[in-house]
């Protein structure tokens, strides 16, 4: 094209050339503009959606549906700085963390001046084993596991905070002193520990000094304060002392006041880290809630999975109360290896136990009764009555003392071995379960353990000061006098293996001519009609189909 059009522009006529050759140039140049223009710019893409989009489960309705994975299910709740106290308060009863949060800022909380006696921070104290606090004294060490408000009308030293410690001295002489803290006070008020309550007899062993011992200490309050309730206690040598350790004073008399319950049942450290009890132990609650039991407080050590499956499904429905609990000093908490020390070291097990029993006595004292300590192999059986509160309403008359002799303090029923040696002997009993480890037993040794061994009882919580697995070691208002049940009455049946190491000699005896005892088939219906209940709630049993 370019050629010809110049052929055109050099010829002759100069008008027709000139035209010529201006058409020729605007061909050419429509033919190779659009080739000589830029591209044209790209559209633009839409603008991503934000990548916080990506983690929520709906997209906007302006915008397509986004598909998302599944998140993990976490928990993503976080606690109120309210939450996280009364948790630990539920984790560690003796902490008064409420009442010091309340206070911790306040400037006058202290005794006479800024350096004597300042009230503790909950940061200061010196925390053992999880549950107890720690005083390091002149004398020996002292590891609190409780602190106690004692307003029983039976108690002759008036209201007083009793502490439930262990010390590893036999005769502690130290002068201790109690800084007690109140709501309606800033300043302690500071007394003198009144006496150191052997809570054991010498005569049963592990009497000597560098030895954990259990007592219980008073500290008496005085007639300006007598009125009012403690929050918390704190036992320092001298009077001035920064304290180490501060626990919350448990006062659980109800409010409004009411009709006291009649039994609650106690149940020392649960030790089963690798003995699967779990069934046994829903036959054994299920009886002694028919029985009359309102509540069972247990206390924790180490158990098997299903067993804390059973404690948390009564938990549940309210019908009890587990605590845990370690051992004091340097014995050990490890799993596994604390059940070989307390299976070795019996004399500071039975020694130990007795941390639990009483803390359930002054926990509960001003809401049953009656406490009945009982393993989870025995049961108080009344032969005449119903239950216990039936047994009881027959025994209360016929127990009257004498005149001039002091209250009852408790009601003792002997022992009887239903051992698992006899049970094999006879074979299965047809028309209960084989898991029904109690129904299954019925067959037992002749005679009763010798008068006063091995009994079980129940205990007048207004009387006893200081309980024992057996008698109260201590009482309010007298000396103790404990009420032999007659056998025709009620008995202790106890599910054993084998007779107690110290009846070894004279186990043969006890297990000559074995009698066939159906006493506990009285309750056989209910009995398992509520165990299979709850066995299938647990899925240890399978379904109705």
């Amino acid at each position: 094209m370019r050629g010809w059009c110049a052929r055109w522009s050099g010829g002759g006529r100069a008008r027709l050339r000139w035209l010529a050759a201006l058409l020729c140039w605007a061909a050419l140049a429509a033919v190779a503009l659009p080739r000589l223009q830029a591209p044209p710019a790209p559209r633009p893409a839409p603008p991503a959606p934000p990548s916080r989009l990506l983690l929520q489960s709906e997209a906007a309705a302006s915008t397509p549906a986004i598909v998302t994975q599944p998140l993990p299910a976490t928990d993503t709740r976080v606690l109120t700085e309210d939450e996280l106290r009364a948790d630990a308060e539920r984790r560690l009863p003796s902490l008064p963390l409420a009442y010091w949060h309340r206070h911790k800022d306040d400037k006058n909380k202290f005794y006479k001046k800024k350096d004597c006696a300042p009230f503790p921070s909950i940061y200061d104290l010196e925390f053992h084993n999880t549950y107890w606090q720690t005083l390091h004294a002149s004398e020996g060490v002292f590891h609190f596991y409780g602190a106690y408000m004692d307003a029983r009308n039976t108690s002759r030293i008036g209201p007083a905070v009793r502490v439930l410690a262990v010390h590893d001295r036999i005769k502690p002489a130290l002068a201790t002193h109690c800084q007690l803290w109140f709501e309606e006070r800033e300043a302690p008020v500071v007394v003198r520990n009144l006496e150191y309550k052997y809570v054991w007899n010498n005569k049963w062993g592990n009497y000597r000094d560098h030895v954990l011992q259990p007592y219980l200490l008073a500290c008496v309050l005085p007639a300006e304060v007598r009125h009012l309730i403690p929050a918390s206690v704190s036992i320092v040598e001298n009077p001035c002392d920064r304290a180490t350790n501060n626990l919350r004073v448990h006062y659980d008399r109800p409010t409004p006041p009411a009709p006291r319950k009649e039994f609650a049942v106690c149940v020392k450290g649960l030790d089963f880290l690798h003995e699967d009890l779990s069934v046994r132990l829903v036959e054994w609650i299920e009886i002694v809630r028919i029985l009359g039991a309102d509540k069972i407080f247990f206390y924790e050590l180490q158990v098997h999975p299903n067993i804390t499956k059973v404690l948390d499904y009564y938990k549940g429905l309210g019908l009890i109360e587990v605590t845990p609990i370690t051992l004091p000093g340097g014995q050990p908490n490890l799993p596994g290896l604390q059940h070989m020390y307390l299976k070795k070291k019996t004399t500071h097990k039975r020694q130990m136990e007795l941390i639990p029993y009483n803390d359930c006595l002054y926990r509960h004292m001003y809401e049953y009764r009656w406490l009945a300590l009982l393993d989870i192999d025995e049961v108080i059986v009344p032969l005449e009555d119903d239950d216990w509160s039936g047994l009881m309403k027959r025994i209360l008359p016929l127990s009257v003392p004498a005149a001039g002799k002091p209250a009852r303090s408790s009601y003792h029923a002997s022992n009887l071995y239903f051992l698992d040696s006899l049970r094999h002997e006879h074979g299965w009993e047809e028309g209960v379960p084989r898991y029904m480890h109690m129904l299954q037993h019925v067959y037992r040794t002749r005679n009763f353990t010798k008068p006063g061994q091995y009994v079980k009882a129940f205990h007048e919580t207004d009387r006893v000061l200081a309980l024992h697995n057996h008698f109260p070691l201590a009482c309010l208002g007298g000396a103790c006098s404990s009420y032999a049940l007659e056998t025709r009455h009620a008995r202790l049946q106890h599910y054993r293996a084998d007779c107690v190491t110290a009846l070894s000699k004279t186990c043969a005896d006890l297990r000559a001519q074995p009698v066939r005892d159906t006493t506990l088939w009285r309750w056989r219906g209910p009995l398992l009609e509520r165990a299979e209940r709850v066995l299938r709630d647990l899925s240890f049993l399978p379904p109705h189909r």
